[in-house]
């Protein structure tokens, strides 16, 4: 194991790194890792972060299972996903850090900054915890260095859980040579409601972490910087989506907290009240649905918040939303399931139940954004969708848009994002409460209170006059309706781009975040020779028009996606009895298209290597057919 040496520091240029800050959970690995990922951004850096959260809210310190922390991948170009595997490393203790080494996250000569207090510890249990997980560790060739981060963190703070993290920071700073005054900007914006003595005792905790790897590390990486020509903001996608849900013009929130989607009203309480709207915490998730649908039913344009095992409880409202053909907009950040599932990590495992999710004929829009900027400009398409065609409108992003950071073009303002006024001109004599274009299936939407629009809502079946109805003519009439309005939206929908050439071997289908891994394995793929192309789907209900003429120039088609799917060759598993990945299931029906899938649910992103070794193996497996 390297110990710290003051030996020539060698500088080493790299187009970009990826690093893990690991620690117990509740000693700010998050802060150290947002302002880090914030610095890199604003100097000019490609950015993209993933956090490691621990299931539980406070789980047992020191062990494997404890283990909270951040990966930030950056460099000189743009970043679109976490990539392969980790090539430095800051870890709190031994533990977290063999926790990660188990799921293979670190490159075989990745440097770790370990704390250098385990290995001496007075608790003998502790001592042989330690030398055992550094036995399981040496079958890779990482460069152990030990760092008394707890011993320098006590030199400015009484608790070193309050500091070890912003003294990381610091040999981060330096390691990397990030900007100094940027990082204190930052630290003054995260504790802008502390008071001042919180924010120089951080940045006292990073200038010394910053003055120990000078005297102690050996190495510096240089990941070039090009300072952007537009103006960039930088966030997470629960961010992005409460900003675009205020640019959207939405006026009322309604959610009950649940993982990961809690944020999404954190950033919303903290401004929306400036633009005239609230966020409403209800008892549960039924009634935040419920509540929503109310405000949309007075004029309002209104959102829900929520996560898997939270639309399982709204269906019953989300049925009464397109029954009675009510504007609603619901945020769905998946998580792992079912039942609870997997609180923290990452799945697209809600997408048939987001469009099949319901009793009965129920007709829904479902976006799946791509990126953290797409989880943007989702939520002002989504309010412009469930207004125009009085649809219930729904956003899938997931843990790994939600809170991953990335740097994008500051979205300029545009009044076309806005509701437009409400119609209150009276309602001419005989027009029906659902007139229904018999061409479009729309019809007017009257609000309460305007005039001679007074009508009874039901969520029953109903006639035009929103009369209860059974009589057979009227309720198929009601379903054709409904559905044609499906039609008429993907009628302006234009087919996905490519990404690669427009015919080939090939085709790999994506969808939601997934789409910055699959595109950088496809490259990878195509530097060696193979005929391969990808392409990424946004709209999800109703699917973007063309599919099955773009199937038909590939000789082969299969999806990647983060859900579940049989292997063929397992036990019982036959072209019988496999289950497909949920996208691949909805393309094969939609297209008759024989379309394969590469599935993994691991509870975190996927990784260029893996889509890659998957993308190989199947042009292997279709070659020799």
């Amino acid at each position: 194991m390297d110990r710290p040496a003051s030996n020539d520091v060698k500088v080493k240029e790299v187009s970009e790194h990826t690093v893990e800050i690991i620690t117990n959970s509740g000693e700010g690995a998050q802060k150290c890792a947002q302002i880090f990922g914030q610095t890199c951004a604003k100097m000019g850096n490609g950015v993209w972060t993933v956090e490691i959260i621990p299931a539980e809210i406070e789980p047992p310190h020191h062990t494997v299972t404890s283990t909270s922390g951040n990966i930030i991948r950056f460099g000189t170009h743009k970043i679109t996903n976490w990539g392969d595997q980790s090539k430095l490393a800051i870890a709190f203790n031994d533990q977290v850090c063999l926790s990660r080494h188990r799921l293979g996250s670190f490159k075989d000569d990745c440097i770790i900054l370990q704390e250098s207090s385990w290995e001496n510890h007075e608790d003998p249990a502790i001592r042989k915890m330690y030398a055992e997980a550094m036995e399981e560790m040496s079958s890779k060739n990482y460069r152990f260095i030990q760092v008394p981060i707890e011993e320098e963190t006590l030199k400015v703070v009484d608790n070193p859980q309050h500091g070890k993290n912003m003294f990381a920071l610091g040999l981060l700073a330096e390691i990397y040579q990030r900007d100094l005054s940027i990082i204190e900007m930052q630290i003054a914006h995260m504790f802008k409601k502390k008071p001042a003595k919180v924010t120089e005792l951080n940045i006292e905790l990073v200038k010394n972490g910053m003055a120990w790897a000078r005297e102690n590390l050996d190495f510096r990486f240089d990941v070039e910087t090009i300072p952007p020509t537009d103006v960039r903001v930088v966030m997470n996608g629960n961010q992005a989506a409460a900003l675009g849900a205020v640019a959207a013009g939405m006026e009322m929130c309604a959610m009950y907290p649940i993982t990961p989607a809690t944020s999404v009203s954190h950033e919303l309480a903290s401004i929306i009240e400036n633009y005239g709207g609230i966020v409403h915490q209800a008892e549960d998730e039924i009634a935040a649905a419920g509540v929503a649908l109310g405000a949309s039913y007075g004029g309002k344009v209104a959102l829900t918040v929520t996560s898997g095992p939270g639309m399982a409880l709204k269906t019953e409202f989300l049925g009464l939303a397109i029954m009675t053909e009510m504007p609603l907009v619901v945020l769905d950040v998946q998580r792992g399931g079912p039942s609870t599932g997997l609180p923290t990590k990452v799945e697209q495992s809600d997408l048939l139940s987001s469009i099949f999710g319901q009793h009965g004929d129920a007709p829904r829009v479902v976006i799946a954004p791509r990126s953290i900027e797409e989880c943007f400009h989702a939520m002002v398409t989504a309010r412009r969708i469930a207004e125009t065609f009085r649809m219930v409108v729904i956003v899938l992003t997931d843990a790994n848009l939600a809170t991953g950071v990335q740097q994008f073009t500051k979205p300029e303002f545009d009044v076309r994002w806005q509701q437009q006024p409400i119609d209150f001109s009276p309602i001419p004599e005989g027009l029906r409460p659902y007139e229904w274009d018999s061409e479009t299936g729309l019809s007017r939407r009257i609000v309460p209170g305007t005039p001679g629009g007074a009508h009874t809502v039901t969520g029953l079946a109903h006639d035009q006059f929103s009369n209860v109805s059974y009589h057979p003519e009227s309720n198929e009439l009601g379903c054709k309706m409904r559905s044609r309005k499906l039609a008429v939206f993907q009628s302006t929908l234009e087919p996905p781009e490519i990404h690669g050439d427009p015919e080939g071997d090939l085709l790999v289908v994506g969808w939601g975040s997934t789409q910055g891994a699959i595109e950088e394995a496809v490259d990878r793929a195509r530097a060696e020779g193979l005929n391969i192309s990808t392409c990424q789907l946004t709209f999800m209900s109703p699917l973007e028009p063309g599919l099955k003429k773009i199937f038909s120039r590939f000789g082969k088609v299969m999806t990647v996606e983060i859900n579940y799917s049989d292997t063929l060759g397992d036990p019982y598993i036959t072209e019988e009895t496999r289950r497909y990945g949920q996208l691949a299931w909805l393309l094969r029906a939609h297209t008759l298209v024989d379309v394969d899938c590469w599935t993994s649910c691991p509870g975190q992103p996927l990784r260029p290597n893996d889509i890659y070794n998957s993308i190989i193996a199947i042009s292997e497996k279709g070659a020799s057919k």
